[in-house]
């Protein structure tokens, strides 16, 4: 996924910007191109043309495509240390997981995206920090198992990857979605029933509890 490019340094009129205001500007494109084309399919003249700001800038502030990808993981990142905290049940970490598709679709189109473009480890620019995040929720299961609260036969890694696919469902498999519940995968209030019977199944596993 790396690119290169020489780097310049901006103009005079360039730099007298607010340089924080323009990352913004640059970072909010970023989502919505990448969320749209992926990785490989994102241009970063379509990006600076949407922020209203010159090329270059791209390559000042993030040092080019890749940084820039980079970037908008770390957004997320946040994001998501906002959305969940571990002292939340894990039944209403999945629920707003899913309620992500109503308020940031473009986070988890960027995800799904990171999934299709994936070509084997080392490719996937937040695979370290997402790991991680994923790895604790695994364990997390797999303490209650070990208390009890789970079958011995059931994998908490594997469960993980189902509870997170399924949350990702209105954003990822639209077309399911609508032939399956014949309604618009997008529509708010179906959004909002989809993330409770998410949770409500979660919350049949016995994860109803921090």
């Amino acid at each position: 996924m790396s690119t290169s490019k020489p780097r310049r340094s901006p103009k005079p009129q360039e730099r007298q910007r607010d340089p924080e205001r323009t990352r913004k500007l640059i970072l909010d494109a970023a989502e919505a191109e990448f969320a749209a084309h992926g990785f490989a399919g994102a241009r970063t003249g379509a990006i600076a043309a949407q922020a209203g700001v010159n090329q270059q800038l791209i390559w000042y502030y993030f040092d080019g495509k890749e940084g820039l990808y980079r970037a908008i993981a770390e957004r997320w990142q946040e994001r998501e240390n906002d959305l969940v905290t571990q002292d939340l049940p894990m039944t209403e970490q999945i629920r707003r997981y899913a309620l992500e598709a109503l308020h940031n679709p473009n986070g988890v189109r960027l995800l799904a995206w990171g999934g299709l473009e994936y070509d084997g480890p080392g490719d996937d620019l937040d695979q370290e920090r997402r790991s991680d995040r994923l790895s604790g929720f695994a364990e997390r299961l797999r303490a209650r198992q070990e208390a009890g609260d789970l079958p011995a036969e059931l994998d908490p890694a594997c469960l993980t990857v189902m509870l997170m696919a399924a949350a990702m469902a209105t954003v990822s498999l639209p077309h399911v979605v609508a032939g399956v519940c014949g309604t618009d995968p997008r529509d708010p209030e179906f959004v909002r029933h989809y993330a409770d019977q998410v949770a409500l199944v979660a919350g049949l596993l016995g994860l109803d509890s921090p």
